[in-house]
């Protein structure tokens, strides 16, 4: 891909009192459409939450108007490149929650959860414990149909459908977990921040959280005890440990996730159909 033509995919969320969303949404619109940029825009009163893509140069000149507001000078930004717009139109939107988990008394930037980075993570899977000596345990915080595109090897998945799901789930294991780390993850970041101070309320002794969530794990270690790809929310629909397209896609008829090998079914016709379609339909 050359520079020029090449799209700049941008990820990124912070939690931090926001108290003036509804001002700041038409200033938020405004610059994206000056600037070419499509995505979507989540402002809320716990913080922002986004996913942009274009040019080079706009989305640079973006970071730099969200930065010049001290409350997101230190916004941090997961980056991937891409030959194509993976996104059709421009939405700023107002949330109660910038990922719903409805306990709002969860309040990220009074204190966050402990944070291990990629490395440190790798390390201690490599080794098979924690610098204390605790068993490690990857706990996905995803919704199920992301979690089958690929995860950590030996997670643990409770099989959510939506992440307001995740604290009656974990609230069932708490004993079994006793004596270990427990490290949730999730795409960016944002829901196992907020996973990993849940659990810290509900009495978990031993609770990170991955910094930067899969994508910034890709981006600084590759696919080491990862097996398969990561679910994203546009066109790409999952990259693979160099962040780049898998060729996975996902059903426009029943949202499934359908694999490159899938794609060759003769049922699988792309904006209508997919195997898991017609297994659906088959009688029980």
């Amino acid at each position: 891909m050359s520079p020029s033509n090449t799209y700049v995919n941008i990820a990124a969320y912070k939690f931090v009192t926001f108290d003036d969303t509804a001002e700041m949404r038409p200033q938020f619109r405004a610059l994206c459409e000056e600037l070419g940029l499509k995505g979507t825009i989540l402002l809320s009163p716990e913080g922002i939450n986004l996913f942009l893509a274009g040019l080079r140069e706009p989305i640079d000149r973006f970071l730099a108007w969200l930065r010049a507001d001290e409350r997101f000078a230190d916004i941090a930004v997961k980056e991937s490149l891409s030959d194509r717009q993976p996104f059709t139109r421009m939405l700023v939107k107002l949330k109660r929650e910038i990922i719903t988990m409805k306990h709002p008394l969860i309040r990220p930037e009074e204190g966050r959860a402990p944070a291990v980075d990629a490395q440190t993570l790798k390390r201690w899977l490599d080794q098979g414990h924690d610098d204390d000596g605790k068993p490690v345990v990857m706990m996905d915080t995803r919704n199920a149909f992301e979690v089958d595109v690929g995860t950590f090897r030996n997670t643990i998945d409770y099989r959510i459908g939506k992440f307001s799901e995740f604290p009656e789930a974990v609230a069932h294991h708490k004993d079994e977990l006793r004596g270990k780390t427990v490290v949730t993850f999730c795409t960016g970041g944002i829901r196992c921040e907020k996973a990993a101070i849940h659990m810290q309320n509900v009495g978990y002794e031993s609770v990170y959280q991955l910094d930067g969530g899969i994508l910034k794990y890709f981006e600084e270690v590759g696919g080491a005890h990862y097996t398969g790809e990561c679910f994203v929310f546009d066109y790409r629909t999952a990259l693979n440990p160099q962040l780049e397209p898998a060729g996975t896609r996902q059903c426009f008829a029943c949202r499934a996730v359908v694999t490159p090998s899938e794609q060759s079914s003769p049922h699988y016709v792309p904006g209508k159909s997919c195997p898991h379609c017609t297994r659906e339909s088959l009688p029980g």
